[in-house]
C-alpha cells in the first residue's frame, strides 16, 4: 500500500481538509456543467426555482428535446452529493424527464444559473463540542399538481453540516397532513436506523435514541397513541413499525418549530430570506 496523504479528490468530490474542519464541494465539475451546456456566461440567480411557478405534465407548452433534458437532470443530480440546496428543485424536475416541456426546461436551466453564482459552495464539517447523532424530517402535503401526492424530506447531522439528505415524492396520496408528516417520519426513521447500523460497524455505536425533529404534532401524537382511531386504520402497518423503533429507543420524535425546521428547503420551493438562512442550516457555505 501507497499512503497518499490525506484526500484531495475523490470521484469528482474536491477535499479539503485543515484544523478547523473537513470542506467538499464540486467547483471542478460545476463549471464542467456550465461548460457543456454552454452556460459559463448566464446571468445567475439567488435561489434555484421560482417561488410563484408549478409545474404539471401537460403544461400546453412545446414538448423539447429529451436527451438535453435527462442529461441536465442526471448532471445536477450527481452535483447533489456535496449540494444540499439544490435537492428539492432536481428531484422535483426529475418527474418530467419523460414528458420534458420548454417550461420545465428554462426550470432546469435557472438551477445551472443558481450553480453558477454558487459555485464554489459546498458542505462544510467542523469540530463539534455536541457530537451528537441527529435528524430532521419533515414534508409537504399534495405538492404535486399531477397525481396530488405529497414530497418526502429529511436530513442527519452530528452537529455541524449534513451528512445525508433526501427529497422524494411519496409513494401514496396522503389524505391529510398528519398523514403526509408520518409518512415522511417514517422514512426517515428507517434512514436514522440504517445510519446507525453503519455507525456501529465502524465503532461509534448509538447508545442514545436518534432524534428526529418533527414540525408536525399531529404525526408525533399519532405515533405516541396506543390507541388505533377510525382516521388512521389505513396506515396502521406503519404505525406499528414506528412506534416499534420508539419502544426499542432507537429513535425518538421531537417537536420543533416550522421556522427551526432544516428539512424544509427539501420540500418545497421557499423565498430568498428563508432559502438563504435554511441553506446555512445545512452546513452549504462558500468556500
Amino acid at each position: 500500500m501507497t499512503d497518499l496523504g490525506l484526500m484531495s479528490f475523490f470521484l469528482g468530490m474536491e477535499v479539503k481538509q485543515d484544523h478547523g474542519g473537513v470542506f467538499i464541494c464540486q467547483k471542478k465539475y460545476a463549471r464542467e456543467i456550465l461548460k457543456e451546456f454552454s452556460m459559463e456566461d448566464c446571468k445567475s440567480t439567488a435561489t434555484p426555482m421560482n417561488q410563484r411557478k408549478k409545474f404539471n405534465k401537460d403544461d400546453g407548452a412545446d414538448k423539447v428535446e429529451e436527451h438535453q433534458f435527462r442529461s441536465l437532470i442526471g448532471c445536477l443530480m450527481y452535483l447533489t452529493a456535496t449540494r444540499p440546496d439544490i435537492m428539492f428543485a432536481v428531484s422535483m424536475l426529475s418527474r418530467f424527464m419523460h414528458c420534458a416541456s420548454e417550461v420545465h426546461l428554462q426550470a432546469v436551466k435557472r438551477i445551472v444559473r443558481y450553480v453558477k453564482g454558487t459555485v464554489d459552495y459546498g458542505v462544510k464539517y467542523t469540530h463539534s463540542q455536541n457530537f451528537q447523532f441527529h435528524g430532521y424530517s419533515d414534508s409537504d402535503w399534495g405538492g404535486s399538481i399531477d397525481d396530488m401526492k405529497s414530497t418526502t424530506g429529511y436530513c442527519f447531522s452530528f452537529g455541524s453540516g449534513m451528512f445525508s439528505w433526501s427529497s422524494k415524492k411519496q409513494d401514496i396520496v396522503a389524505q391529510c397532513t398528519a398523514e403526509a408528516g408520518y409518512v415522511a417520519t417514517t422514512v426517515a426513521m428507517n434512514q436514522a436506523i440504517w445510519l446507525r447500523r453503519i455507525l456501529a460497524d465502524l465503532h461509534m455505536e448509538q447508545k442514545e435514541p436518534t432524534q428526529i425533529l418533527v414540525d408536525n404534532q399531529a404525526a408525533i401524537s399519532i405515533s405516541n397513541n396506543h390507541v388505533f382511531h377510525g382516521r388512521t386504520k389505513h396506515f396502521k402497518i406503519k404505525l406499528f413499525f414506528l412506534r416499534e423503533a420508539q419502544r426499542e429507543g432507537e429513535v425518538k420524535l421531537i417537536y420543533c418549530r416550522t421556522e427551526d425546521q432544516s428539512a424544509d428547503i427539501l420540500t418545497k420551493v421557499l423565498p430568498k430570506a428563508r432559502f438563504e438562512a435554511l441553506r446555512n442550516k445545512l452546513g452549504v457555505y462558500n468556500h
